[in-house]
C-alpha cells in the first residue's frame, strides 16, 4: 500500500510508542496499550444495552471463556492467539462487518500487517495454523451470538442466521452485562498475564526433560 505523500500514518500511544499503520514494528507494540485501547472500543458500534459500552477487551475475555469451555485441548499458546485476535482494533477500531465488506482490500491489508506485528512482539507465528485459526472462529462467533441476543436486540432466530446455530453449551454460564472501560483493561492484561505464565511454565518443563 503507497504512503499517502506527508499525511501522516501512525499513532502515538500512551506509552510513548508512535506505531505505524503502513509499516508496523513489533518494536512499537505494547500489550498495555492494547489492553488500554481495546478496553475503549466499543462493539457493534455501541449499540448495546446496558450503562457502559460492550468494549473489545470485555469481548476478548468472553471468546477465551468459550474456547476453554468448548476445546479445553487449545493450550496457553492457542489462548494466546485467541488474546489477540481482534488485537489490531486498538489501533484501527471495531468496524462492524458490513462495513469492512464494503471496504474490501485495503482495510484488510493494513490489519492483516498490524495483527503480523502484533503476533510478532509476543512469540506467534503469522498466520496462525488454519487449526487454530478454525478453533477461534468458532468462539468468536459463539461469542458473537450470545452478544448479539443478550446486547444488541437480535431476536434467536435472526442471530443463528448470520452467527451460526450455538454449541450446546448453557451461555448464561458466560454473562455478558458491560463492564467500566477500566475493570475491562484491568481483567484483560490479568489474563493476558496468567496466559504468559502458562506459557512460560510449559517452555521450563519442556526444557527440563
Amino acid at each position: 500500500m503507497a504512503r499517502p505523500g506527508d499525511t501522516r500514518a501512525w499513532q502515538r500511544m500512551l506509552s510513548g510508542r508512535r506505531l505505524d499503520l503502513l509499516d508496523p514494528s513489533p518494536l512499537d507494540v505494547e500489550i498495555g496499550d492494547i489492553a488500554h485501547g481495546l478496553a475503549r472500543v466499543a462493539r457493534w458500534n455501541g449499540q448495546t444495552v446496558g450503562a457502559h459500552a460492550y468494549s473489545v477487551a470485555q469481548h476478548t475475555l468472553l471468546v477465551d471463556d468459550l474456547a476453554v469451555a468448548t476445546t479445553p485441548e487449545i493450550g496457553a499458546a492457542g489462548r494466546l492467539g485467541v488474546m489477540l485476535h481482534d488485537a489490531p482494533e486498538y489501533v484501527i477500531g471495531d468496524l462492524i462487518s458490513p462495513f469492512k465488506a464494503l471496504l474490501g482490500g485495503d482495510y484488510k491489508v493494513v490489519e492483516a500487517r498490524l495483527l503480523a506485528a502484533i503476533h510478532l512482539r509476543f512469540g506467534l507465528t503469522t498466520p496462525l495454523s488454519d487449526r487454530l485459526t478454525r478453533k477461534i472462529k468458532a468462539a468468536d462467533r459463539l461469542a458473537a451470538y450470545h452478544e448479539a441476543v443478550s446486547l444488541a436486540g437480535f431476536a434467536e432466530a435472526e442471530a443463528r442466521k448470520y452467527f451460526g446455530r450455538p454449541a450446546a453449551l448453557d451461555l448464561t454460564r458466560f454473562p455478558v452485562a458491560p463492564w467500566p472501560a477500566q475493570t475491562a483493561e484491568r481483567r484483560f492484561l490479568k489474563r493476558f498475564r496468567e496466559i504468559e505464565r502458562l506459557i512460560a511454565k510449559g517452555d521450563r518443563a519442556r526444557r527440563s526433560h
